[in-house]
Parts: structure tokens; C-alpha cells; sequence
């Protein structure tokens, strides 16, 4: 497993990060997620990366008995803020108050005394900026969050991040955590051209479309059983990907990967890492099997002429248009 960067920061992270979306505390029962934790662990995977919000608060608490008895310091648990995790008006949001209940929250599920990146999931359009980085600063300061970052912000809101941090005095974000996939590429833009000005690192998700560039979801088929289309949180799987005209030109791509020794998994992931601004890709799994096959894509290097073909494969269907960035996203 190599490591990287994370932005301009000194923090080194696993080229392939352990995220536990949809997974812990929903898809899989506690033994399945800690196998698959250790079969991360055992691939040199050292980056580990959760949310609050996601399975109502369950799967942070997963993630921290997975990895109780590991060493602390050989391993970066990075989590989230921002969506709901209670009924309250103020249990929601990039509020002060928000923030600073909710990282309290995270420490206790996750079993740690603090978070090695702590991410706000999108962007609150209802809390003024500085009042979310002076709420993060503090939390610096304080030694519960050693780094911040954020997740699917646009290009113009990392920026005015930064140039408040720049005149307050505050730490500067050092990641951004957006999609980004083969057919997914509307960061390349706007989104990854300010961020290499400004250091910050992306850890992206979904390299894989959820599954859609591993092939297995047929043209003109049924959806195959206990797959995230059709598992317990409805919607899981981007509608946008589930079309005859995309999934065949998937069908495209997997020659390429044959070609090259490659699973179609270890393809997709190894073409998000040949990006230099890209810090690592996450990665979840339900299974062990399934680590130990994707982490191999950490190290690959791609020829040109394998960009190329999977390119012509792809053709039309490549989503690029910077407006499709997941923010602005109003507070639920």
C-alpha cells in the first residue's frame, strides 16, 4: 500500500481509504464489519473514513469497536458533520453549536480521544462561513481534530475558505471528499484546478459508480440480488448511472481491464489515483475478499493508451458539467 499527501499538509494517508457509507450499521452485521476493518488493515489500508449521519449514527460506533486494540497512532479516522443525526432544529447544519455537540458525539462512538480529519459533508448556506472555521479553528486548538476538510463543496466556496482562514488566522482546509468516478468527472473543471492552487487534497468516494464499473450490473438485466440498487437504503445507487446506455458502455471498459490484468474494480480505482491532486480513494466493501481484490489497485500505473481507449469506451456518457457538484445543498 503507498501513501500520499493529503493537499499540501504533512498528514500521509493510504492511497485507498476504508469508508463504511451504507455499509456498517445497514448492509452488513458487526462480524462482517469487522472482518472486512481488518481485511483493510491487513492490505496496509491505514485511512479510515465514516460520518455521523450515516446508518443514524451506527456506523461510527461500528467503526470504533472494528478497530479498538489497534494503535492509535498507525491509523487516520476521518468523520463527518453537518446532516441531521437527532430531531432538534440545531442537531443539523455548520452551526457552532452543531459542530461542537456533534464532534463530542463522534469521539464517544468512535472510541478516541480525537479525529485525525474532521470533514463538513456540504456546505450550510444559513451559517456564515467564518462562524463554521472559527468552530473548526477551535476544535484544532483544542487537539480534537488534528486537520479540517470538507465534502462535495464547489470551487468558489473552498476558496472563500481559504481566504477567511488566510485573514482570521485559522487553519486552512487541507481535503475536499467529492465523487469522482471514470463517469463522474465534473471536479475536474473548476473543483481540482483551485484546489491544487490552494493545497487541498481530495479523498474521493465512489470511485467505482457504487458498483456500476465493476460490470456486474447487466444492460437490459434484473438488477442482481443484495446489490446496493436494491439493499436497505433505497436509492443507494445513483439512479443516474442504472441506464441501458451507460451500463452498456461499460460493457466497454471491461476488455481494458482484462488487458491489463486488472479487475474492472482495480481499473476504476487506479484511474481516480492518476490524478495528481487526488490523495486517496475510498473504497467500502462487504466482504473481505473484496479489500483485499481493490487494494491492490494502490501503485498501478496506467499506460496512455489505456486512458485513451477507456475514453473512446465511455464516450458521451462522461458527466464533466461543474454544475452537477452536489452543492449548494439547502439544510434539511
Amino acid at each position: 500500500m503507498e501513501h500520499r499527501r493529503l493537499g499540501r499538509s504533512g498528514l500521509l494517508v493510504s492511497e485507498i481509504t476504508y469508508g463504511n457509507w451504507i455499509t456498517h450499521g445497514s448492509q452488513i452485521d458487526d462480524d462482517a464489519a469487522r472482518a472486512t476493518v481488518h481485511a483493510a488493515l491487513d492490505a496496509g489500508i491505514t485511512t479510515f473514513d465514516t460520518a455521523d449521519v450515516y446508518a443514524g449514527t451506527r456506523a461510527e460506533s461500528v467503526l470504533g469497536r472494528a478497530l479498538e486494540g489497534q494503535r492509535r497512532e498507525g491509523v487516520e479516522i476521518c468523520t463527518k458533520v453537518y446532516f441531521p443525526t437527532g430531531p432538534g432544529v440545531n442537531d443539523r447544519g455548520l452551526s457552532r453549536k452543531h459542530i461542537m455537540e456533534s464532534i463530542n458525539g463522534s469521539l464517544r462512538r468512535l472510541q478516541t480521544d480525537y479525529v485525525d480529519l474532521y470533514q463538513a459533508h456540504r456546505f450550510d448556506h444559513f451559517t456564515p462561513l467564518e462562524e463554521t472555521l472559527r468552530a473548526f479553528d477551535d476544535l484544532v486548538r483544542s487537539g480534537k481534530v488534528l486537520y479540517v476538510g470538507v465534502s462535495e463543496w464547489t470551487a468558489d466556496e473552498i476558496r472563500a475558505a481559504a481566504r477567511i482562514a488566510d485573514e482570521m488566522g485559522f487553519d486552512r482546509l487541507v481535503s475536499n471528499q467529492p465523487q469522482y468516478s471514470m463517469l463522474w468527472r465534473v471536479i475536474e473543471a473548476e473543483v481540482v484546478p483551485a484546489c491544487e492552487e490552494l493545497g487541498v487534497g481530495q479523498i474521493v468516494w465512489s470511485p467505482v459508480a457504487q458498483g456500476v464499473l465493476t460490470g456486474k450490473y447487466q444492460p437490459g438485466q434484473v438488477l442482481p440480488a443484495e446489490s446496493r440498487a436494491v439493499g436497505p437504503e433505497p436509492g443507494s445507487l445513483e439512479a443516474r448511472f442504472l441506464n441501458d446506455e451507460t451500463l452498456t458502455a461499460v460493457q466497454g471498459v471491461l476488455p481494458i481491464a482484462a488487458d491489463l490484468g486488472l479487475t474492472p474494480a482495480q481499473l476504476a480505482i487506479a484511474w481516480v489515483l492518476r490524478n495528481p491532486n487526488v490523495s486517496s480513494a475510498i473504497i467500502g466493501a462487504s466482504r473481505p475478499e473484496q479489500v483485499a481484490e481493490n487494494a491492490k489497485a494502490s501503485g498501478i500505473v496506467l499506460p496512455a493508451d489505456a486512458i485513451d481507449a477507456i475514453d473512446a469506451a465511455l464516450g458521451s456518457i462522461v458527466q464533466t458539467d461543474p454544475r452537477l457538484t452536489s452543492s449548494p445543498n439547502p439544510r434539511p
